[in-house]
């Protein structure tokens, strides 16, 4: 089992940043990817970024350049660290935790950009 808490969003203004931060009750050193999602009102929950166990990173075209997605072994704790917001960011952001082949979800946190 992989209990995960997201924290860090809010309300930001269109250009603005925020940083998200996934604790996970489990090593990362246990999990084979961490990576966050983001659903948006109405629309499908889409894959945002990645960080695999080896460090490899990979990102969604939407966000390429503009989200780093980072980790810090010894907290167990993943981070999305998010520039140059646009309103279609608004979504609740998702962390999720896979091991092998099982998923883990958090609660999700809510991220608005609006001016």
């Amino acid at each position: 089992q992989v209990q995960l808490a997201e924290s860090g969003g809010g309300l930001v203004q269109p250009g603005g940043s925020l940083r998200l931060t996934c604790a996970s009750s489990r090593s990362l050193g246990g999990i084979n990817v961490m990576a966050w999602y983001r659903q948006a009102p109405g629309k499908q929950r889409e894959w945002v970024a990645e960080i695999a166990l080896s460090g490899t990173k990979n990102y969604s075209d939407s966000v390429k350049g503009r989200f780093t997605i980072s980790r810090d072994g010894a907290q167990d704790k993943v981070f999305l660290q998010m520039n140059s917001l646009k309103p279609e960011d608004t979504a609740v952001y998702y962390c999720c935790a896979i091991v092998w082949a099982t998923d883990y979800w958090g609660q999700g946190t809510q991220v608005t950009v609006s001016s």
